[in-house]
């Protein structure tokens, strides 16, 4: 509802950053964040259910455990099955797990989490997904865009991973430079202790990332002198050239 009325005022491109920064403590239900627009952000101390940012289309989200809470953020779930689902646009810090189906249908969305459930990226078009830990198996079936970076600690990444559309890749200094940007923020916004160990061995760590492309990504970004920094930047680089008629049958 409050991204309707953001939308009615300022239509698509809504408002700048964070504008409306919204502090939650306590357990969310299905659908957190779901459509939120640009200009709002939403800071969540706690856990979530299923479809947490479906549809999510420019808002930022940001997670983290209870103060109270005993357990161990990267090795317990604190959002549900299918997070992101159908995601546009906008950014998330997950300090926790995820459950299965993580970023099905992404298009734009940037998104760090510390470990995901079964089935990760299925049919991913675009957008940007680090994971700072385990994942389940099937990921990236289908995926056909974006890219995902994958720190793969103990060296079990590759076996999970359905090959057919995209490949496992070594890093340059430009997806280094990713990582780190986006590693940073996930401890700004959540005091990561995941987050802090890296950056705290970040020449020894960054080499146990494992990119994740789709090959035929790769090629239409290459064919098109488009880097992939900033394609993650602004995805709509990529069709800033395509104009369709809708008006004509």
């Amino acid at each position: 509802m409050l991204s309707n009325e953001i939308s009615k005022i300022y239509g698509g491109p809504g408002l700048p950053d964070s504008t409306i920064h919204v502090k939650l403590r306590g357990t969310a239900g299905q659908s957190f964040g779901a459509f939120s627009t640009s200009g709002i952000k939403l800071e969540l101390e706690g856990d979530a259910n299923d479809y947490f940012g479906k549809g999510l289309c420019g808002a930022q989200l940001i997670v983290y455990p209870d103060r109270a809470a005993q357990f161990k953020p990267e090795e317990n779930s604190i959002v549900g099955n299918v997070s992101f689902y159908g995601a546009t646009s906008g950014e998330a810090f997950i300090r926790g797990m995820a459950g299965e189906r993580f970023c099905v249908r992404n298009s734009g969305a940037k998104v760090v989490v510390e470990g995901v459930g079964d089935h990760g990226l299925e049919y991913m078009t675009g957008g940007l997904a680090i994971i700072l830990g385990q994942t389940g198996r099937n990921f990236a079936a289908g995926m056909s865009g974006g890219v995902a970076y994958v720190y793969d600690q103990d060296g079990t990444f590759a076996s999970k991973v359905n090959g057919e559309m995209v490949n496992l890749e070594s890093l340059t200094e430009e997806d280094q430079g990713i990582i780190r940007e986006y590693v940073d923020k996930h401890f700004q916004y959540t005091t990561s202790n995941v987050a802090l160990a890296l950056i705290q061995d970040w020449e020894n760590q960054i080499g146990r990332f494992v990119k994740v492309m789709p090959g035929d990504f790769r090629q239409a970004l290459a064919g098109r002198g488009i880097s992939l920094a900033d394609q993650i930047r602004d995805k709509n680089i990529v069709y800033q050239d395509i104009t369709v008629d809708v008006t004509q049958g």
